[in-house]
């Protein structure tokens, strides 16, 4: 599997129908060319949508600028006299596209989705059964559970920020040389150790809020 998929690369999709004017459309597209009425959103991939390359790679800010730009382009004053239709298909490309965002922005999100792709998601569910992943986990919780005061998470978390980071490094690598194997066991270990962050970021709040 090749993790790094340009989309440029695949075949171009052949063009839909115009619900109106009954015109060419091309998938990824927010309007018809023909008469520039909004189009419903098309069963594509995250990337596609954002009219990204697929993969793993991607500049955060590029995200940004490609959502942005087509969220605009669904500005509810834009359709304030258009048709009930046409209103309602612009909320449904808003949605498309905020979905888009939210999971191809963050890290973790993008990597779990890519991988999802070519079937290779990492199993969603409270059963470790990598048993070196779960010595490790079990290792941080007792650090973690070992702390009592604020000080102590707040070193804690130090640790699993500094330890995340490296994480996303090597799952990076992972993406970069095609490994799936190396880039799912990275995924999933980012995603228990950001839970394993969170759950110390409330309990270092608890503490601070009983002083």
């Amino acid at each position: 599997m090749n993790l790094q998929h340009d989309i440029s690369a695949e075949p171009a999709p052949a063009p839909l129908a115009c619900w109106s004017c009954a015109g060419p459309v091309a998938p990824e597209a927010l309007f018809c060319a023909t008469c520039r009425v909004v189009q419903p959103p098309r069963p594509i991939d995250h990337f596609a949508r954002l009219g990204l390359a697929r993969g793993f790679a991607i500049d955060p800010r590029e995200v940004e600028r490609s959502y942005f730009s087509l969220q605009r382009q669904l500005h509810p004053d834009r359709f304030a006299t258009r048709g009930a239709r046409e209103k309602a298909i612009s909320q449904a490309q808003a949605v498309a596209l905020n979905d888009a965002y939210e999971t191809l922005k963050g890290t973790l999100s993008r990597a779990e989705y890519l991988l999802g792709l070519g079937g290779d998601a990492p199993a969603d569910d409270r059963t470790i059964r990598d048993p070196e992943l779960l010595m490790e986990q079990m290792e941080r919780r007792e650090t973690l559970a070992g702390a009592r005061d604020a000080a102590g998470v707040e070193t804690c978390i130090g640790a699993a920020v500094a330890d995340t980071m490296t994480i996303e490094a090597e799952l990076g690598d992972a993406f970069a040389a095609g490994d799936v194997a190396a880039a799912r066991r990275a995924a999933l270990r980012l995603r228990y150790l950001r839970k394993l962050v969170d759950e110390a970021r409330a309990r270092h709040a608890r503490l601070l809020g009983g002083e």
